[in-house]
């Protein structure tokens, strides 16, 4: 085996400022190559591969004027032949990370970039999801119940008011929900260790506009005007038990307790993923893969009530009507418009990517038919 050529270098040794002629030799090693010192008049020094601060690789066609290698309590080396000293650690067995191949040779910058992009979008597609559920199932009951409450209590004291339903008609809506909540099931936590078993209850408020919405634990909330918009549209007490039937299947699910954990899975693997390169970065990042599990969340919430509204034998056409119904209300009265609006179109890329619900007349047809796209 032909021994290692000897590379000329200008010595520091730490002692003196007055550097010394040496010949450097780099040898193969287990653990990589280690370096061996040549002064005149002195036994070789020998540096194992951790002791040495090696430069790292450069770009073969701008390669620095001088290097300078630290050897840590044998002071440092000066080099001038760059060139040469590369092809010396190359034949040694030293093998550049993968931080230094991806700032020297572009296909290595490439692929780890598709592969991050693909680490990415598997943890924002599946991932987060997925911890999100097996996080959720450990949360108890009872902390839903109390937040329910305490969100309830303070929509009270702001936005919302009494109902003025009368009590008969409030007592109608009533039954039906139960009869609905009755067949809910457990949702997406049917098989856990620890049970789900939600308390459901149901809610009227005045005070918004036609809105209905579900609180952690089973508190599902129907405005007045809900029940006013179905009852203006000539549309019976089905198109609302379509609705209760949606807001079950937000409790079933957890779907405000996964958002909770969901945002904070995203918070910590947007942070980890991009560190501190931009704050304004992981805040957008989050905000639209937020939405889009709070559309997955409306879909799911459609599929459970689909299932619930056939297992009650009920149509599912009157809850399509009514959801165009309010959100053609809602275009006249963002337009100023006093006769009837026109009927929702279908959202284009953009409004579609930013909005928190499917689109509604995609979804309405859908539910109009009896079926959604997305359920099993």
């Amino acid at each position: 085996m032909t021994p290692p050529t000897p590379l000329r270098a200008r010595w520091f040794d730490g002692a003196s400022s007055q550097a010394r002629t040496v010949l450097v030799v780099l040898e193969p090693a287990p653990g990589g190559p280690q370096l061996a010192l040549h002064a005149p008049g002195q036994p070789p020094r020998r540096f194992a591969h951790g002791a040495v601060e090696w430069p790292e690789e450069w770009n073969p066609r701008r390669p620095p004027p001088r290097l300078v290698v630290d050897l840590g309590d044998g002071g440092s080396l000066e080099i001038d032949d760059p060139a040469t000293w590369q092809a010396m650690l190359s034949a040694a067995g030293h093998r550049p990370g993968l931080a230094q191949r991806m700032q020297t040779r572009w296909p290595v910058f490439a692929a780890v970039l598709v592969l991050a992009a693909a680490g990415l979008f598997l943890f924002y597609r599946h991932g987060t999801p997925w911890l999100a559920t097996q996080l959720t199932r450990h949360v108890p009951l009872a902390w839903e119940t109390a937040l329910s409450q305490q969100v309830l209590h303070q929509m009270d004291d702001g936005t919302l008011k009494p109902s003025k339903l009368a009590p008969e008609r409030q007592a109608a809506l009533r039954a039906r929900f139960d009869a609905l909540a009755a067949q809910a099931g457990a949702g997406r936590y049917a098989g856990y260790a620890l049970p789900y078993a939600p308390i459901y209850a149901l809610q009227f408020r005045s005070g918004l506009g036609a809105n209905a919405f579900a609180l952690p634990g089973g508190t599902v909330v129907v405005t007045d005007a809900l029940v006013e918009a179905a009852r203006a549209h000539r549309l019976g007490d089905d198109a609302i038990a379509g609705v209760l039937a949606h807001e079950i299947g937000h409790v079933a699910h957890r779907h405000t307790t996964r958002m909770v954990v969901e945002q904070g899975v995203l918070n910590i693997g947007l942070g980890l993923a991009l560190g501190d390169v931009s704050g304004l970065l992981s805040t957008g990042g989050s905000l639209l893969t937020g939405l889009a599990y709070r559309r997955n969340h409306e879909r799911e919430a459609d599929c459970h009530a689909l299932a619930l509204m056939r297992a009650a034998g009920l149509p599912t056409a009157p809850m399509a009507d009514l959801l165009l119904a309010i959100a053609q209300d809602g275009a006249a009265r963002r337009k100023g418009q006093n006769g009837p609006a026109q009927a929702p179109q279908e959202e284009d890329g953009l409004w579609s990517l930013l909005s928190s619900h499917p689109d509604t007349a995609a979804r309405a047809r859908e539910l109009r038919a009896g079926h959604a796209p997305h359920c099993s």
